[in-house]
């Protein structure tokens, strides 16, 4: 899938809406149609590593813990940066990231985390 502005604005909103359903297909289906490619997530800091497998335990440790709220989002062509307000269930406390999404031609999408704790 050829990633333009509108579709990489409709992957990001659809997926942190399938994030705060609990809807983890519609949340996965969502990252497969936009990285067809293949999937690498680096949390800033650390080496970028398997962005499925990240995937998958970023759902099962946080998911029931953690709501997003897009503070918000920039698309330029094939690139996304959002800041987003990551809200504890249980207590509120928010955790601030930043987040840059890179859509590559040949359908892989790069993915860096900025996480501000406290």
């Amino acid at each position: 899938m050829s990633m333009n502005e509108d579709s990489i604005r409709h992957f990001m909103h659809t997926q942190v809406a399938c994030w705060n359903a609990g809807d983890r297909a519609g949340f996965l289906a969502a990252y497969r149609a936009a990285a067809a490619g293949g999937l690498a997530i680096e949390y800033v800091g650390r080496p970028a590593t398997d962005g499925w497998a990240v995937l998958d335990a970023m759902w099962e440790r946080q998911n029931a813990a953690i709501e997003i709220e897009e503070a918000a989002l920039i698309v330029n062509g094939a690139e996304a940066a959002c800041h987003n307000r990551n809200r504890s269930r249980r207590d509120g406390t928010i955790i601030e990231t930043i987040e840059l999404y890179r859509f590559e031609p040949d359908g892989r999408l790069l993915v860096r985390y900025f996480i501000r704790h406290g």
